[in-house]
């Protein structure tokens, strides 16, 4: 690998300077998953890129996944974990796990590495002051018919905005697991990249960053689309390009570019500081997704 001299370094600093300056005092959401989470040097290299940013004078907001840690956990219990059109059937020993590690272990930790790289992060639920209002999801089946239940999984109804913007005002990083309550109180999991989508929409963010376990959106040859548009997506929809996982997250993604979030961007979580790639670079990685 060549040397990088000092001064290609300081041109590398320079190309970030209109990045900041456009993106300063804005709030990125960003939904953080995949490998990102998983490997060492890719959960620091996160954890310093977000402090990174705030220090800069942008407002990051983490929304953190699971998956794979509830998997685990659940694994060891001896119970197998089901999925439906891309979201986890959870029943009442399900819920259990889910607030144990979203909750508990995972924000812990991603609340801990922040502040280890000198950011000052605080760790929420959609439980704390009931910020996150949902009601239970039903699924289609194939008639077109809410019938699918899927057991204590969310649908957003409202999320109340006053806590997190006052984290941001003094210079906090809000990192918050995706669990919402219902008109009783009762916890529901919701879909982390529903959660990122509708809380870039209610802050108003310049930004919403999907990270993911795969390069951005491919086409059924396995080409990157770099940009799409509405009227793009609901071809792909159509034709079965987008399925499973990538459901919720994509809809999620178009829901907030439509609703006045400036861009969503699909990115790829494995590639190193990804996140300063997408933001302060001319390259950018992943796929852009815009209303029009």
């Amino acid at each position: 690998m060549p040397e990088i001299t000092p001064q290609i370094k300081a041109e590398i600093l320079s190309e970030a300077l209109p990045y900041i300056q456009r993106f300063l005092d804005k709030t990125i959401v960003i939904k953080y998953g995949g490998n990102a989470m998983i490997d060492e040097e890719l959960k620091n290299g996160f954890a310093s890129d977000v402090v990174l940013l705030k220090l800069v004078g942008m407002n990051p907001v983490v929304v953190h996944g699971g998956g794979p840690q509830i998997n685990d956990l659940l694994d060891r219990i001896g119970k197998k974990g089901e999925f439906i059109q891309g979201m986890r059937v959870t029943d009442a020993e399900t819920m259990d796990v889910v607030e144990m590690v979203l909750g508990g272990h995972v924000n812990k930790e991603i609340v801990s590495l922040i502040n280890k790289h000198g950011g000052k992060a605080v760790g929420l639920t959609g439980q704390d002051g009931h910020f996150i209002r949902a009601r239970k999801m039903m699924l289609k089946d194939n008639m077109g018919e809410n019938n699918i239940d899927i057991g204590q999984v969310g649908e957003i109804q409202s999320i109340d905005p006053s806590i997190v913007l006052h984290l941001d005002a003094a210079d906090f990083i809000p990192v918050i697991a995706p669990i919402g309550v219902d008109a009783t109180g009762e916890s529901l999991n919701i879909n982390a990249d529903l959660v990122a989508g509708k809380l870039a929409e209610v802050l108003k963010a310049e930004k919403l960053i999907l990270m993911t376990n795969t390069p951005g959106v491919l086409d059924k040859e396995g080409t990157l689309l770099t940009k799409l548009t509405a009227r793009r997506i609901d071809e792909l929809f159509a034709d079965g390009t987008i399925s499973g996982g990538m459901l919720p997250k994509i809809a999620s993604a178009l829901d907030a570019a439509k609703s006045g979030v400036n861009a969503v961007h699909i990115i790829d979580g494995r590639v190193k500081h990804a996140l300063l790639l997408e933001v302060l670079t001319e390259q950018g990685v992943g796929t852009m997704i815009r209303a029009k």
